[in-house]
């Protein structure tokens, strides 16, 4: 059996804070609001493999506010996500994302994104597609006021891997 997921995050710029994406430190003026490390790709990519196996976001596994939570890496978030497919009997195929920025440029962090999410999931780079677009100056994004992501997850059942050699 084969399933897909989508997942979207938004954050906020806030001052005072480092600017995760996808694992990993950009440099930039603002980093992003947020109860975790406020990592917005990997937050959408945690939703798109949830979705995928029909449970319930983020939030219900690292609820907003949980002191427990306070500051924990996204990566951390993959981890558990990846724990839940092993559960359930599933493997993760590929993830797909975009993020929507009109700052920083984060493309030239994408080798080293998919490293860090692709550890996190027990992939190969290969496996994780990161794209980045701008909003063309339009809405919050465009106001230079957050980042949002989108992602996809395609998982199927372990046995089917093994059976094709996947």
């Amino acid at each position: 059996m084969i399933r897909t997921g989508i997942g979207y995050d938004v954050h906020q710029f806030a001052e005072g804070r480092a600017l995760i994406i996808g694992g990993v430190e950009i440099q930039h003026t603002h980093g992003l609001e947020g109860h975790s490390d406020a990592d917005v790709l990997s937050h959408a990519i945690a939703d798109a493999i949830l979705g995928a196996l029909g449970l319930p976001d983020i939030g219900y596994y690292f609820p907003p506010g949980e002191p427990s939570c306070k500051d924990i890496s996204s990566l951390r978030i993959l981890e558990k996500c990846q724990s839940l497919c092993e559960e359930s009997g599933y493997t993760i195929l590929n993830i797909d994302s975009s993020l929507v920025a009109e700052a920083p440029k984060v493309l030239p962090y994408a080798s080293k994104m998919k490293e860090a999410i692709s550890s996190s999931l027990k992939l190969t780079p290969s496996q994780i597609g990161i794209k980045a677009t701008t909003n063309e100056t339009m809405g919050f994004v465009g106001r230079h006021e957050g980042i949002a992501a989108f992602a996809t997850a395609l998982i199927a059942k372990t046995a089917w891997c093994q059976s094709l050699k996947l």
